[in-house]
């Protein structure tokens, strides 16, 4: 082995002055003691650095290779702080953050000097003002849902247009929860459990919920896993439930199911989902109560029912389009129509989740709501079935921008989370969440304030809510259920812009119930709509 090659050098001084200051320690010169303890833990870690064989780095690199692995620990913070522009959205950029926290902390959210966007850049968007300007009414936006003249249920909702996305109790700290639904409480909005059941911390506050099941049926579960009716009426009777929402899918993870290991399933996790507490939790990929479309809709008209009639629909992340029409085809077959779909764009999710899951599985939002909004149209379903929808949304241009596409309502999962206080340090997986929001960490959680936070979710939605009032009135309209694709415009080259319906296609009522205009259609549905099938997920052959 050389050690003529500078990479040791940091090594050799080490150890030269580890000689030297022991020497004077020796002799009780200077400062010989404390350079000697340093110097000597420096020479130390070289020896290890040179005799261990796991990494290679290390034996090249001796001391100086700990100098990256710091520099690269903190590299998204060097990132975040001084290198990050604040229009670059990875996933979210410095901008968006900010008119969140602004928005939460009642600050001013206004921006001097003009826009930091290109807007002769493709992709471009904007919404086209009106020389007759609607005047500003109240902004407390809501829809209906289980209230068609056709299928009435008995106990419709009124919901908000922005609510909260799903995010579990075990993903979120307890007092990220407490906050969440204080929030909601405040606010007038929904809070959706997520797929972890509905634990203490969201019945403190009473603010609405949204109960999501999910293939592992926590909350409504039997010994042996399956779903248990008696559980689920107990939960699902309360009056704090509001609506109940079956998950097939979700954007951050599509097609795939999960595991919280039995370290992490705390008494408080086990007694909110019905698990066994320090036992592995599996949330399957798929579900055990039904294997075809028209028995998935057997089983929403069994929750609706023994809910006692509350608003049910399902949430799906698309993936192959044939499967969603099958859905579509079972409701004409058997009559029974869910009151809501909540589609999951693939650019969505909170959790962590393998990179080619976030990367590379699952439609984004745009082309999935369109294509869910397009199939009811064309169904002649579109009237009965509310449509929310999910996936990056965080001020109220993209609120607009999706409810112009086809949705009636949004929510936001990483957008209440800034409102807690996320910095986006991107560690949730790691149970090291530096705001207390992601983690179970008690020392962790306990820096986030309740009462604090709790205010800053209701600012940040009521803002929001303002900022949409403002920007419908500038568009003429009073309600953003009056929002169409021709009120978007989007630019497609630097010479070149198109208002958004040209640039998508939409389906008139009943389009795909005449045979004779399939072939007319887009592809999508000229290749798929035929294949699918009430009586399974699998398409004709």
């Amino acid at each position: 082995m050389s050690f003529v090659s500078p990479r040791y050098l940091p090594f050799l001084i080490s150890l030269l002055v580890f000689g030297w200051s022991a020497i004077l320690a020796f002799r009780g010169e200077g400062p010989g003691w404390w350079l000697a303890v340093v110097s000597g833990a420096l020479t130390a870690l070289g020896i290890a650095d040179l005799a261990q064989t796991r990494r290679a780095l290390r034996r090249n690199y001796p001391i100086l290779a700990h100098f990256r692995f710091f520099f690269e620990s903190i590299r998204p913070e060097i990132r975040q702080y001084f290198l990050e522009d604040d229009t670059e959205a990875k996933p979210f950029s410095r901008n968006q953050r900010s008119i969140v926290y602004q928005r939460a902390k009642m600050e001013t959210d206004k921006r001097p000097f003009g826009t930091q966007l290109d807007v002769y850049e493709a992709g471009y968007e904007w919404i086209n003002h009106s020389m007759a300007p609607a005047p500003m009414g109240d902004c407390n936006f809501r829809i209906e849902i289980g209230n068609h003249p056709s299928c009435p249920r008995a106990q419709p909702y009124s919901a908000s247009v922005f609510n909260i996305s799903a995010m579990s109790f075990g993903s979120l700290s307890a007092n990220a929860i407490l906050a969440l639904n204080g929030g909601a409480r405040l606010g007038g909005f929904m809070h959706d459990t997520g797929e972890g059941s509905i634990s203490r911390y969201h019945r403190q506050h009473g603010g609405d919920l949204v109960w999501e099941i999910g293939s592992g049926y926590f909350g409504c579960r039997d010994a042996d896993g399956g779903f248990s009716e008696a559980n689920f009426v107990a939960n699902a009777t309360q009056p704090q439930v509001k609506m109940i929402e079956l998950k097939l899918s979700q954007g951050a993870k599509p097609g795939q199911g999960g595991i919280l290991p039995g370290a992490k399933v705390t008494i408080e996790i086990a007694a909110a989902r019905g698990v066994t507490v320090g036992v592995d939790c599996l949330s399957p990929a798929s579900h055990s109560a039904f294997s075809t479309p028209i028995e998935m809709l057997h089983f929403i008209e069994r929750l609706r029912t023994l809910s006692g009639g509350k608003p049910t629909g399902f949430k799906l992340a698309i993936g192959h389009p044939w499967e969603f029409f099958g859905i579509v085809k079972a409701m004409l077959a058997t009559g029974i129509v869910p009151d809501f779909i909540v589609v999951d764009g693939g650019e969505g999710g909170t959790g962590a989740a393998p990179v080619e899951f976030s990367d590379h599985v699952g439609t984004p939002l745009q082309e999935a709501l369109v294509l869910v909004h397009n199939t009811l149209v064309g169904s002649r379903l579109r009237e009965k079935i509310k449509i929310g929808a999910s996936g990056k949304i965080i001020t109220a241009f993209d609120i607009a921008r999706t409810i112009a596409l086809g949705a009636d309502w949004c929510n936001s999962a990483r957008g209440f989370m800034f409102a807690l206080g996320c910095v986006q340090s991107q560690s949730c997986h790691t149970d090291r969440c530096p705001t207390g929001v992601a983690t179970q960490d008690e020392q962790r959680q306990k820096a986030l304030d309740v009462p604090d936070k709790t205010a800053r979710v209701a600012n940040f939605h009521q803002s929001t809510m303002k900022a949409l009032a403002h920007l419908i009135a500038a568009a003429g309209l009073t309600h953003p259920n009056q929002l169409n694709p021709h009120h978007l415009v989007r630019r497609v080259s630097p010479n070149q812009v198109k208002q958004v319906s040209t640039l998508i296609p939409y389906l008139s009522e009943g389009e795909l119930l005449d045979p004779d205009q399939i072939e007319r259609l887009p592809p999508v549905f000229g290749l798929y709509w035929p294949i699918a099938q009430a009586e399974s997920f699998q398409p004709l052959s």
